[in-house]
């Protein structure tokens, strides 16, 4: 990636990335790091379209694919937990280019599964690589981004999740057209070509100058920003303070920042949660309303990059805390009332998802921005870490429950995740700050600000 020469040519601009112009540096790093995201969202729709033509291969029962759709959320808790408190150690750069190329090699190797219990065993492996990236490429992006643009360009890359997921099911029916009994083999193969087109684009990605001078490595630090932003500029104009007490692993489970902590695990797994279960099983929960065909599916795939847009327009307007109280209150209003009609009719159960697709997709890139504010630099990936890990973990047991739910009926599906969205909505009244327009290092301080809700 080239330097970009926004400013004048002296060292004494401090804080200069933090009132940073928005710059082509900034937009080629948003676009290489929503790869990941990218991935995330195919992986986990795909797997809602292998399940036909991996039934004429493998005898798959219904507690099978709860495994198999498990065991990638499995996989991002470990990844999040282990490659996020890594990335912290060893740095964002190195992380950045190795956990797409497990997950292309692994991808590739999922194409020669014969037995259920290998698939189960690869998904959490790639579950793993794509844990691994949410902390790498975030925290990376966070400590790139000027401060009046971080909510919407991190929240971009989340967007994108959205847009993964709706690529998915149009792979799925090209498979499924070309490949039959065979599809869903190139199915789980093809997360390859995209992690080896976003592993070409990072290449050459600068090391973050503001993880850099919290390891000492001050020289390194300069030449990152030099490379990033053009010879004026060096760590004396970063405006990264020096840390009274150096952060550690322990820091996030102390004071105010266990409240953060809290705060982001709940109301990410929240999110996280209805989201996921909806998209592992797609499929089965549209026939269960009476649904059949690709166009439903592709519909609500849309819904979710949709929503995106507003959310994106107003997320460094009205601040990150009251787009999410809305947001949760909206979904849980919509969802709790159409649950507790018995035999709601199909159009008002599919307006129901379609809405919570929609509202969901609004704030759900949330999950980035609120963890990389909320955390200094030492320990900001692992704090993307623990959050990808808590919510994930809660998306894996309701992902595998999910079949069995869908067996009592879908009300009951959308009360639980009425009740989600009501838990989601008390975690952020109580314990959500408002980091919107702040320095990076003033927003992950130990003094919170003011916190509106609306």
């Amino acid at each position: 990636m080239s330097a970009v020469d926004h400013g004048p040519t002296t060292t004494t601009h401090t804080g200069f990335i933090d009132n940073s112009p928005l710059t082509s540096f900034h937009k080629k790093l948003t676009l290489f790091s929503s790869g990941g995201p990218f991935i995330d969202g195919y992986v986990i729709s795909i797997i809602g379209f292998s399940w036909a033509s991996m039934g004429t291969s493998m005898d798959i029962t219904s507690s099978d694919k709860g495994l198999i759709a498990a065991a990638i959320m499995v996989g991002i808790f470990i990844g999040g937990l282990v490659f996020g408190w890594l990335t912290d150690k060893i740095g964002r750069h190195i992380m950045y280019i190795a956990d797409l190329l497990a997950l292309a090699l692994l991808s590739i190797v999922s194409f020669f599964a014969t037995d259920v219990w290998q698939l189960i065993l690869l998904r959490f492996l790639v579950g793993m690589a794509i844990g691994a990236d949410y902390p790498i490429a975030t925290s990376l992006l966070a400590e790139y981004l000027p401060s009046k643009f971080r909510g919407r360009m991190l929240g971009a890359t989340f967007v994108v999740w959205a847009i993964g997921a709706a690529v998915a099911p149009v792979v799925g029916m090209i498979c499924t057209a070309l490949a039959g009994d065979d599809a869903w083999r190139w199915m789980l193969a093809s997360p390859a070509l995209f992690a080896l087109l976003t592993l070409g684009l990072r290449l050459g990605t600068p090391e973050s100058p503001r993880w850099l001078v919290s390891q000492g490595r001050i020289e390194e630090a300069n030449a990152s920003i030099r490379k990033a932003f053009g010879p004026g500029y060096d760590v004396t104009s970063l405006g990264e303070p020096e840390p009274e007490n150096k952060a550690s692993l322990k820091t996030l489970f102390q004071g105010l920042y266990l409240k953060r902590t809290l705060f982001v695990s709940v109301f990410w797994m929240c999110q996280v949660i209805p989201m996921l279960s909806i998209y592992s099983f797609s499929f089965d929960i549209l026939e269960e309303v009476g649904l059949t065909g690709n166009g439903a599916e592709i519909f609500l795939a849309a819904m979710f990059v949709l929503g995106g847009i507003p959310g994106l327009l107003l997320v460094d307007r009205i601040g990150r805390k009251p787009l999410l109280v809305w947001t949760f209150a909206i979904v849980a209003v919509v969802w709790g009332a159409v649950g507790v009609i018995q035999s709601s009719p199909v159009a008002l159960v599919f307006a129901a998802i379609c809405a919570f697709a929609f509202f969901n997709g609004a704030a759900n890139f949330l999950q980035i921005v609120y963890p990389n504010e909320l955390f200094p630099t030492e320990v900001r990936a692992t704090a993307v870490g623990v959050g990808t890990a808590v919510s994930r973990i809660g998306a894996a047991i309701a992902t595998y429950a999910m079949p069995f739910a869908l067996d009592a009926g879908i009300s009951w599906v959308l009360i639980v995740g009425a009740i989600f969205s009501l838990l989601g909505l008390g975690a952020t009244l109580a314990w959500g700050e408002e980091t919107n327009g702040q320095s990076l290092s003033s927003s992950a301080n130990r003094i919170p600000v003011a916190q509106p809700v609306a």
